[in-house]
């Protein structure tokens, strides 16, 4: 009705189509360049993101160094403990005693029925699973629980970072490799390699918590630990402000950062184990392993020596041992009465999948880990 109008009108009057036309494509010119001076104007640009720095305890009980990593609160739960940081694991583990209500846990399991259950704002599914620890099948520890999901706040008052949506561990007991069950919380363990430390019959995995934390705009997933300092460790524990470093930046991953970076291999059910090739000398010999940098192995350090015979065996006091990795990174040091202990094993007679360089290289190297490109860097400092 109004089409068969308006061509009427521009037939009778052609000066008025005319008009009309000139008219229209004056303003849409003017839209047109008002439009892109508005987009010009309305571009943003995200700035880099600045790393985020959480502090650590380094603790001793004069028996064994840790490193130790608060936990503030999981799902609407607060909480106040302390987990095992571990370069050799990924996965948080956590007791399920005072993290969820009393008359949920049996020593047998979580007591509830269907799929899932939501307490506290955590999910506990019916998923269940057995983690093992240890070093060689004399020393292996036993922890029985469920895959659980949840908001969890990592680290305390002095600096933290929020995961929205954590899977982890949650467990119900811990028994030693004698059969002794663990106190309460005593096996709380906070892995942050890429390994998979659990897998459940649904498929689903624990791995780093740092795996799912966000760094921000223009930052690599990772984290850098800083090189620890021995004076440092305390039986009540002493805050390192800017232990770890979350999010790392084009200068941490260049050439030029002084980290030996290698790759590191996928395996299917166990994910990208922070696991190395390595040769060993010692006594003047040398032999190849695979090596672990590992946090959470303390006091001793371990050594996977195929050639040798007889039980485990502490190397003397003054013994030189060097470490030499395939990709450029090498590491020397001395065996005394009380520091750099190390144990000599076979790996065919003890069970020991691969040798491990435990707390006390960490007070010499820096590590890193590239999530995004599955990558372990070490530095000598």
């Amino acid at each position: 009705m109004f089409g068969h109008t308006y061509n009427s009108l521009i037939m009778k009057k052609g000066y008025l189509a005319t008009n009309i036309v000139v008219i229209s494509l004056l303003f849409l010119l003017l839209a047109i360049a008002s439009c892109k001076k508005n987009d010009n104007n309305n571009v943003k640009t995200v700035p880099v993101a600045t790393p985020k720095q959480l502090g650590l305890y380094e603790t001793d009980s004069s028996i064994y160094k840790l490193l130790v990593i608060d936990i503030s609160n999981i799902g609407t739960q607060p909480v106040n403990y302390g987990l095992v940081f571990d370069t050799g694991s990924g996965g948080m583990v956590i007791d399920a005693k005072g993290v969820v209500p009393a008359t949920m846990i049996t020593s047998t399991g979580f007591n509830f029925t269907g799929d899932s259950t939501v307490v506290n704002g955590i999910t506990i599914t019916s998923q269940t699973q057995i983690v093992e620890y240890g070093n060689d099948a004399a020393s292996i520890d036993k922890v029985y629980g469920n895959l659980a999901y949840a908001s969890v706040t990592v680290g305390d008052q002095n600096g933290n970072i929020v995961i929205k949506r954590l899977p982890f561990f949650l467990y119900y007991k811990a028994v030693s490799a004698t059969g002794a069950v663990y106190a309460a919380h005593d096996f709380d363990v906070f892995g942050v390699n890429e390994e998979y430390d659990v897998v459940f019959p649904n498929n689903a995995h624990i791995t780093s918590p740092f795996r799912y934390f966000d760094p921000g705009n223009g930052l690599t997933k990772g984290f850098k630990l800083a090189r620890l300092n021995a004076a440092n460790f305390s039986y009540s524990g002493t805050y390192v402000p800017g232990a770890i470093t979350l999010g790392l930046t084009a200068s941490d991953l260049s050439s030029s950062s002084g980290f030996f970076m290698t790759q590191l291999s996928f395996y299917a059910g166990t994910g990208y184990p922070p696991v190395v090739p390595a040769t060993v000398t010692y006594n003047s010999k040398s032999f190849s392993t695979e090596m672990l940098f590992d946090t959470g192995t303390d006091p001793y350090s371990y050594i996977e020596d195929p050639a040798f015979t007889g039980s485990i065996t502490p190397l003397p006091s003054g013994t030189a041992i060097t470490v030499g990795t395939n990709f450029g990174f090498s590491y020397n040091y001395t065996t005394s009465t009380v520091d750099n202990l190390t144990d000599v094993e076979n790996p065919t007679t003890s069970g020991g999948v691969f040798s491990i360089m435990g707390l006390e290289f960490f007070l010499n190297n820096e590590y890193m880990l590239d999530f995004a490109n599955h990558k372990l860097g070490l530095k000598r400092n």
